[in-house]
């Protein structure tokens, strides 16, 4: 059922170049269901990454900075239950990690480029449990070419990583990586070429084509392909202190499994500044989305109405209130920057997927908050990079937060999420603090969920709410050696199917760098949750040994 004319759409803004790392969460009931994951470990990994080769190849014969981090870590951890099993379950062992890693930073005229990848060996001394994984591979990365100068770009990314099949089953987010429980092999990849184009002191415009592709080990959710089409027409300089813009996308999706559905929303908007640092905003629109077999057409009408204040160059809010055919609606964005700390708040309302929220990412980049933080003292971008990368590592942040939002589905949904963060770091002290809200109600029919959740819980996702906070707190000794706490809670909640899920962890790292290549770290963690299915708990201590060296 592939169409000819397929289409998706995308940020119309560049794509932000940064290096995550992901996972996914747990809680009560009698009903029960069974959270399982394929076992087959990517094998077409070099194909998806062929987009971000092919700038990498362009971008090496030109002079360039380039920072290529080659790197072998190595990792003794004894768990009491590695598999995340239920208490009355659960057996501890010793289990040894290899794990060989690149990060590669470059940037010339032409061509910029972010990526990294990592596999994970394990290997367990009582033998591999039933449930665990016996490898794991994670890569990630962005890229942009710029092909005409002024003229003609293409965007490029891909990324895979281990996500949750479930809201409500184990998670080991940022913890155990050894579970496959409730655990599953997704891989996304995107390419978009787009025209930009200036008419003068009057307009500017964007015209961006995006192919990407969503799959995922677990065959229920299965391989997706989408196209699509944004277009953005802005008013210039010469208008003034009155404003306009035009913004048209379109999103045609071919699933495997379910067939075709699409998305196609027009907006046009007006704004006029009151002052130097304040500026109002009105939107009108219209949205069409087809679920196809699964329920139909829906349209209706949106406007909005809203400001944006911008007091210093440190400080941003754009903030607007109005409505769409689904009721009232409203978005936020506001950022600082001080000398010391970054913040970052966002609410969202939205009609979207799984797979478009895989292929965007939600998650809030730790390196992306302290990048303003290490502007001033590296103005250099490779330096700066760098210097990020080091701090996260040697502190001992978690790359990424906000991580647990995504669960499989294949239904659309409407999505308000609401995430605020804050960063800090000042000579011997750095804090990442991070939390979110996130609600979701099932818009298209339940019957493409009906075998990953089978018919006794087949209004699970229906309408979920999550919540989440993470903390992590760093202090350093001295110059080679520094002490992290990090703790991590979430909440789970079907209000459809009246079940609950809480999770918890706690890690205690001690890092400590013996040369400039060599990086040595002990942590101590401690896991709790509930399993959402089978009215049972889990708990894991854990404590580990890694040392990594830059190759």
């Amino acid at each position: 059922m592939r169409s000819r004319n397929r289409c998706a759409s995308s940020r119309a803004a560049a794509m932000s170049i940064s290096s995550t790392t992901r996972r996914g969460t747990s809680r009560g009931s009698k009903r029960r269901m069974t959270i399982t994951t394929a076992k087959r470990i990517p094998a077409r990994i070099p194909a998806r990454l062929a987009p971000l080769a092919a700038l990498l190849l362009v971008a090496l014969p030109a002079q360039a900075q380039w920072n290529i981090t080659p790197s072998l870590s190595l990792t003794e951890t004894y768990s009491d239950n590695p598999t995340l099993s239920s208490d009355a379950n659960k057996r501890g062992q010793f289990i040894t990690e290899v794990m060989p890693a690149i990060q590669v930073y470059g940037q010339n005229t032409r061509v910029q480029v972010n990526a990294s990848a990592s596999a994970s060996l394990y290997n367990y001394s009582e033998g591999r449990p039933t449930n665990a994984r016996r490898s794991n591979v994670q890569y990630n990365g962005a890229g942009r070419l710029k092909v005409i100068d002024e003229f003609m770009y293409v965007d490029a990314r891909a990324n895979g990583s281990s996500r949750a099949v479930s809201a409500f089953g184990p998670d080991d987010t940022g913890t155990n990586r050894f579970t496959r429980e409730n655990r599953t092999q997704l891989n996304t990849w995107s390419v978009s070429p787009y025209l930009v184009r200036r008419f003068g002191n009057f307009a500017a415009g964007t015209l961006r084509y995006t192919h990407d592709s969503v799959e995922a080990d677990d065959a229920r959710f299965g391989k997706s392909d989408s196209d699509g089409i944004a277009f953005n027409l802005n008013s210039g300089r010469a208008w003034r202190d009155l404003g306009w813009n035009l913004r048209y996308t379109r999103q045609d999706v071919d699933m495997e499994r379910f067939g075709e559905s699409s998305s196609e929303n027009a907006l046009a908007g007006l704004s006029y500044r009151l002052h130097r640092t304040l500026q109002l905003t009105v939107t009108g629109g219209y949205d069409v989305y087809d679920y196809g077999d699964f329920g139909g057409r829906t349209s209706g009408a949106s406007w909005s109405a809203g400001f944006a204040w911008n007091p210093t160059v440190r400080t941003a809010v754009q903030m607007s209130a109005g409505r769409h055919f689904l009721g009232n609606t409203g978005s936020l964005l506001a950022t600082h920057r001080s000398r010391h700390t970054a913040w970052r708040a966002s609410y969202s309302d939205s009609v979207t997927t799984t797979r478009r929220e895989y292929a965007q990412g939600q998650e809030i980049d730790t390196a992306s908050l302290l990048d303003s933080l290490f502007a001033l003292t590296y103005p250099d971008p490779v330096a700066r990079r760098q210097a990020v990368d080091d701090y996260i590592r040697l502190a001992g942040l978690p790359p990424v937060t906000g991580e647990q939002i995504n669960f499989l589905t294949n239904r659309y949904f409407r999505q308000k999420l609401a995430q605020a963060s804050v960063a800090y770091n000042m000579r011997q002290h750095g804090a990442v603090l991070t939390l979110f809200a996130d609600q979701r109600v099932a818009l298209s029919s339940g019957t493409a969920d009906s075998e990953l959740l089978g018919n006794q819980l087949f209004d699970l996702n229906d309408n979920v709410r999550q919540a989440g906070a993470s903390a992590a707190y760093s202090y350093k000794m001295n110059a080679r050696t520094s002490a992290t706490v990090a703790l991590t809670a979430t909440h789970s909640e079907s209000r459809s199917a009246s079940l609950n899920r809480d999770q918890q962890n706690l890690r205690l790292n001690l890092t400590r760098r013996f040369s400039r290549k060599l990086l040595g770290v002990v942590e101590l963690r401690h896991v709790r949750g509930e399993r959402g299915f089978d009215n049972t708990t889990y708990k894991e201590n854990a404590i580990s040994a890694t040392i990594t060296a830059q190759l």
